[in-house]
């Protein structure tokens, strides 16, 4: 298979697969009539792999170690399970932090809704945002 073909088939763009055979992650043969990089079923097994670990929030460098766990016979099925579950706690943290920020906007907006438009005075910028800084 051609980028192109091994692309459509994987549902990622040729530039996603490019950069994964630019960092080893894929390893074409060549087609030496033309010098093409020729994908083989093994490489698309494993760059849906790539797209089934990113999906669940794997960053590249953790699907190398697991890819790499695996090629050498280990079972990276532990190393997964931990990785997810920090994952978990850190999305928790992100959702919580994200949730107090829009409950600050929103009551921000909701203090701003009868406060007139004033222009920048030299002391002030933005009184809007200021007047939320200094009661917060």
């Amino acid at each position: 298979m051609r980028v192109i073909d091994i692309a459509s088939k994987a549902a990622v763009s040729p530039h996603t697969v490019r950069y994964y055979t630019k960092l080893g992650m894929l390893e074409p043969g060549v087609d030496e009539d033309n010098g093409y990089k020729v994908y083989s079923r093994s490489d698309l097994t494993r760059l849906r792999f790539i797209s089934h670990a990113k999906a669940l929030g794997f960053t590249l460098h953790e699907i190398q170690d697991i890819l790499s766990d695996s090629e050498q016979g280990k079972t990276p099925c532990p190393n997964v399970r931990g990785l997810l579950l920090v994952r978990i706690d850190e999305n928790k943290k992100k959702i919580k932090e994200l949730q107090a920020l829009q409950k600050r906007m929103e009551e921000a907006l909701k203090e701003w809704e009868h406060m007139p438009d004033q222009a920048p005075n030299g002391d002030t910028v933005c009184h809007l945002i200021e007047s939320v800084s200094k009661t917060k």
